[in-house]
Parts: C-alpha cells; sequence; structure tokens
C-alpha cells in the first residue's frame, strides 16, 4: 500500500523546515509569499491532504459536513428527489472542497444517535437534516449539542402563522399561490436559534396550484396520494388540500388524501383501491413521480384511461414523468437547487455568519397529457 506523504516529506523536497510548512499550509505568518507558495506547490505535486482526525483532536474542523436519511431503504433507490438534492449539495461541497458523510438508518432514533456519534467523535463541523417532522426532536439536540445545522424542507409560514414548526392541530388556512408574495431565494433573515439554519419550502402554495389546475378542468372528486405519515411536509400538503377544497365547496368525501410509504408497490396498491371505490376519484394526486407512474400503469391494466377517465399529477416531475405514455403533469421545481441552497447556507454559518433561513423557488405545475376534463357522465 502507497504511504501517505507527510509534513516532513513536504519539507524535504521544498528545501524548508517542517515548521515553516506547518506554518505555509496553515495560513500563518512566518514564511514569505514565495516559501509559501513553493511549498503549497509540492504539497499538491506530493497529493498531500491534512489528517482530518488530527485536525479536528486539536480543535480545527473536520472538512466535513453529515446528511442522514432516516427513510424505509427500499424507497430510496427508485425515488429520484434525494439523488437530486445530493447532486446540488455535492456540487457546492466539491468546491469547497467540504467531504460529505451520507448515513442511512432505520429510524429517527437512529438518526440522533449517529449524531451523537458523529458529535463525541468530532466527525463533522455540521449537518443537513431532512424530513421536518411534525414532532421532531433532532432540533432540540443538535442545539444542545451546538452542532450546526441547516433544515431542509421546512414549511414557508402563511399568513398568520409563526415561524414555529407544523402542528396538525393547529392549522391554519393556506394563501392562494397567486396570493403568496414572491421572496428571492437569496434571502436570508436571521432565525432566532444558536446553530439552526433553514431552507423553506411552499407546499401549501404548490398544492394549490395542483387543486386550482384540477377544479378548473371540473373534476371534483380527487384523492391525494399522500407520503409518510408525520412527515411535516406531509401534514402541510395534506392541510392545503383541504383548505382549497373547502373553499370551492368540495368536502372530505369528495377530496382527501390517503398515506403510502412512497414505493411504488404502495402507491400501486393505494390506486386500486380508490379506484375499486363506488363512487372513484376522477383524479389522482401523487406525492412522487415513482407513485404517479405506478397509478398509471394500474390504471391501464383496469381499462381506465388516462386522461379519458382519470386524470394523473405527480408531485415531483422527472424523466419518468416524461417519458411515460401519456406524459404526466407535474410540478416542476429545482431540487438540486434545493440541495444548493442548504450546502451554500450550512457553509455560510461555518464561515461565521449567523444562522438564518434562504426560501426556494416555489415549483411551478407543468400540464401534460394525463390531465383533462373528467367524463360529462361524472
Amino acid at each position: 500500500m502507497a504511504r501517505r506523504p507527510t509534513i516532513k516529506d513536504i519539507a524535504r523536497q521544498a528545501g524548508v523546515s517542517e515548521s515553516a510548512v506547518s506554518f505555509a499550509l496553515n495560513g500563518r505568518p512566518g514564511v514569505s509569499q514565495d516559501t509559501r507558495a513553493r511549498i503549497r506547490r509540492v504539497a499538491e505535486e506530493l497529493g498531500w491532504q491534512p489528517n482530518s482526525a488530527a485536525r479536528a483532536l486539536s480543535g480545527e474542523r473536520s472538512g466535513a459536513v453529515g446528511l442522514v436519511l432516516a427513510r424505509p431503504a427500499h424507497t430510496l433507490g427508485v425515488e429520484s428527489f434525494f439523488l437530486q438534492l445530493v447532486s446540488g449539495i455535492q456540487e457546492v461541497l466539491s468546491a469547497a472542497r467540504t467531504a460529505l458523510l451520507f448515513q442511512v438508518v432505520e429510524d429517527i432514533d437512529a438518526e440522533c444517535a449517529v449524531y451523537r456519534r458523529w458529535w463525541a467523535e468530532r466527525r463533522v463541523d455540521g449537518v443537513l437534516v431532512v424530513d421536518p417532522r411534525t414532532s421532531d426532536p433532532r432540533p432540540a439536540l443538535l442545539e444542545a449539542l451546538a452542532l450546526p445545522a441547516v433544515t431542509i424542507g421546512e414549511a414557508l409560514p402563511q399568513e398568520g402563522e409563526g415561524g414555529g414548526g407544523t402542528d396538525p392541530a393547529a392549522a391554519t388556512p393556506a394563501v392562494p399561490a397567486a396570493a403568496t408574495p414572491a421572496v428571492p431565494s437569496a434571502a436570508r433573515p436571521a432565525v432566532l436559534s444558536s446553530v439552526l439554519s433553514s431552507v423553506r419550502a411552499d407546499d401549501a402554495g404548490a398544492m394549490a396550484q395542483v387543486l386550482e389546475h384540477l377544479y378548473g378542468l371540473g373534476h371534483r372528486r380527487i384523492v391525494h396520494v399522500a407520503g409518510l405519515p408525520g412527515l411535516a411536509h406531509t401534514v402541510r400538503r395534506m392541510e392545503s388540500l383541504r383548505t382549497e377544497a373547502g373553499r370551492r365547496g368540495l368536502g372530505p368525501d369528495q377530496v382527501r388524501s390517503v398515506l403510502t410509504d412512497y414505493s411504488d408497490a404502495e402507491g400501486a396498491a393505494a390506486t386500486r383501491r380508490v379506484l375499486a371505490e363506488p363512487e372513484p376519484p376522477t383524479a389522482l394526486v401523487y406525492d412522487n413521480d415513482v407513485m404517479a407512474v405506478a397509478g398509471s400503469a394500474v390504471a391501464a391494466e383496469l381499462g381506465i384511461p388516462v386522461p379519458g377517465r382519470l386524470s394523473i399529477v405527480a408531485w415531483d416531475d422527472s424523466a419518468l414523468c416524461r417519458v411515460t405514455h401519456p406524459r404526466l403533469t407535474a410540478l416542476v421545481r429545482d431540487t438540486a437547487g434545493f440541495g444548493r441552497l442548504a450546502a451554500e447556507e450550512l457553509l455560510a454559518v461555518l464561515a461565521g455568519d449567523p444562522p438564518g433561513v434562504r426560501i426556494s423557488e416555489r415549483p411551478r405545475l407543468e400540464p401534460r397529457e394525463s390531465t383533462a376534463p373528467p367524463p360529462a357522465h361524472t
């Protein structure tokens, strides 16, 4: 196995002392600019990298941030959202020469245990936290550990709401899409936290767009095939659906949500159940692209034409939505950009900025061939 280059190797090849190498590589005074440049050039030629463990023990930054995902493992291989999110995160971190430490765990308790271990071992300088929950133990833990963090996907507060977490027992009416003022993605107001920042998304406004589109086409029986219960964005979408339906005089017997685990199997099973009802829905809204494609396949198997008798909307656009026949109406958002915002915010905090809030661009609905007016007799 090849030996890693050391400060002694750099000193020997550059013709300087080891202390001069240490000063140059750590940005400390004591060497001339020419000597500093020569030392860094030699270090790069030798492929030298700082020892992250040693740096952590000395109180320096580890040069890494963490991301823990507490999701059923079988749902990850088919869902494009996290691949795009991580690609955006990695784009920013790579440019900053910061590593991403990634781990998948079974549940939220295991996720919290990982944060405690990483903090104790000084493995990461901060963490990116996904899937905010309605009852979430992670913010308090990260505050207690003083571990800088950015939560990804917190709900954008609507008019009349405070800045706190989402509570399904304290739902407030969502604002229609056209009424919510646009906030530039670069906005970064401070938050009342010593270590926690957030990147927020307007799930309520996005769902309002979907219902407005389907209602405008004439649909009055709509089922939302939602994701995992307990996730803040699942609750927010369900609340928005109920609120927007109520504004149009549609009750829970006409417009409702059913819960799944985001997988194609559960998406297909939920589709079969609702389409077998005495008065089946004329439109289905799926919380991801995979379930929407699975639902479209179930409709074809049952001989239900899309969009002739059933309209389908996918929450996240992807290549799957665009190659399926008919092409699926979908909410288009810059998921990689969402990841970039989160990584930029975490790096800003690690560089000394106070924690803040960044707001992602609202998704836009892209109507395609999978949505049309329902049959006249419905």
